[in-house]
């Protein structure tokens, strides 16, 4: 498994700081990402040896065996290797090999290996460990089978699955649907404008989201449907609307991991170790899916650029107000919210023109709103000290596109309503945090 080193053209950081960067721009941080990935490999099997751990003998045969399938089936293999779960395992598992934590899984390289081989339709059997007697397979799904010990024989037409009591769990070659024993992950397909999205929904893997703490259960087939149902649409108004955000998200993601949903509204997430992967609770509609992916893809790209950059200095302690937050954030923090906040402004600033009577007012305030948010924490970056240079650059990029935006005329209503909403959060904050010292806001006009 071959590594590179990488650089990012000027070019293409410069158009990542104006909010945007492109296709290219996304296909070019997921490499890094899975650079990393092939550097975190080495050190699980490297390090499970060193330490003598009793998966060391079934990691470094995972290994031998994707080195093998990646010289027959490079693609399969490529396709496992970057499925956000595996950034997540392979993370936590070196980390925790590092401290002698039992939370490490060095063997679960095996079920790596199953998995391309299953994509493949490689002919080969590999002998995995299953702690808790579910065997999941990153990018297909999970079975569910005794503990101990399974034997995991691939065929042409998908693989059998054995362990040594119970019923052999076969899976297809392509796995989507629920078999005996089986939890296949749910496809997400849609087309517009002649460009496809194509997601799985992965609610099995035990790595999808592992940092986050409201990560669903599996969902119900009623709930998959609501989720089927704003997927297409949401596609649609991307592709048709917002072409930038469309092509990122087609070269960015590749899974949607399902949250509990709050007590109002929706949430979402993206994680440091799952690049690809876009966590948020079911959609009440296709407009919703479409801003919050808008949104995440911008936390997907400013997360795999900081592992190139540093864009901040280390934390001094120094918090901060954010108009989208109800808690002070430090300045790294504060980066993130400003750069996804920049996408949703862009969203809603395009939107505006789609929409007709009370959507039309609630898509000018949402514009109005996050117009002025992000100038507002544009600036406190800026003012505030705790930038690199190469994060003053990428700043200042920020403010070129948000301050493009400024004298664009919204009309009295909206402008009253993102007002509103803008001190209702202030008055929010001060009763929780009380005051503290920031620049005056951008006007809502």
């Amino acid at each position: 498994m071959n590594l590179h080193a990488h650089r990012l053209p000027r070019e293409m950081f410069a158009a990542l700081a104006t909010g945007g960067g492109g296709a290219n721009a996304v296909r070019a941080l997921a490499d890094v990402e899975y650079s990393k990935r092939m550097l975190l490999l080495r050190g699980v099997v490297e390090r499970a040896s060193a330490t003598g751990h009793p998966a060391a003998a079934d990691t470094a045969r995972g290994f031998e065996l994707l080195s093998t399938l990646q010289e027959q089936a490079p693609a399969a293999v490529d396709y496992v290797l970057r499925y956000p779960s595996t950034g997540a395992w392979a993370q936590r598992t070196l980390c925790a090999l590092a401290t002698d934590s039992p939370d490490a899984a060095p063997g679960r390289l095996g079920a790596l290996a199953a998995a391309a081989a299953i994509r493949a339709g490689v002919r080969c059997s590999i002998e995995v460990s299953t702690a808790d007697g579910v065997l999941s397979l990153p990018s297909l799904g999970a079975a569910t089978l005794a503990r101990g010990r399974v034997l995991v024989r691939v065929t042409g037409a998908g693989a059998e699955i054995t362990a040594s009591t119970g019923p052999t769990v076969r899976v297809a070659r392509e796995p989507y649907a629920d078999a005996p024993g089986w939890r296949g992950l749910r496809r997400l397909t849609a087309r517009a404008g002649g460009t496809t999205l194509d997601l799985l929904i992965d609610d099995v893997d035990p790595y999808r989201m592992p940092l986050v703490g409201n990560v669903s259960d599996r969902l119900s087939e009623d709930e998959v449907r609501l989720w089927v149902a704003a997927f297409g649409p949401a596609w649609e108004t991307l592709v048709r609307h917002h072409g930038m955000a469309a092509q990122e998200i087609g070269a960015g993601l590749r899974v949607l991991t399902p949250l509990s949903p709050p007590e109002q509204g929706q949430v979402s997430a993206t994680a440091r170790d799952t690049f690809g992967c876009v966590a948020l609770s079911t959609p009440p509609n296709a407009r919703s899916l479409a801003v919050t992916l808008a949104h995440e893809i911008q936390h997907g790209k400013l997360t795999a650029l900081l592992g190139l950059v540093d864009l901040t200095l280390p934390d001094d302690g120094s918090r901060y107000y954010a108009p989208w937050r109800d808690d002070p954030r430090p300045v790294n923090g504060l980066l993130q919210g400003a750069y996804a906040y920049l996408g949703v402004t862009g969203f809603w600033r395009r939107q505006r023109a789609h929409e007709r009577g009370g959507a039309a007012v609630h898509a000018n305030a949402e514009f109005a709103r996050w117009r002025a948010a992000a100038g507002l924490v544009v600036h406190t970056l800026l003012t505030c000290g705790r930038l690199t240079p190469e994060g003053t650059t990428f700043v200042s990029g920020m403010h070129h596109t948000q301050a493009s935006w400024h004298d664009e005329r919204v009309p009295a209503a909206a402008t009253a309503l993102a007002r509103q909403d803008d001190e209702c959060h202030r008055a929010r904050w001060r009763r929780r945090n009380g005051e503290i010292r920031m620049p005056s806001a951008a006007p809502l006009s």
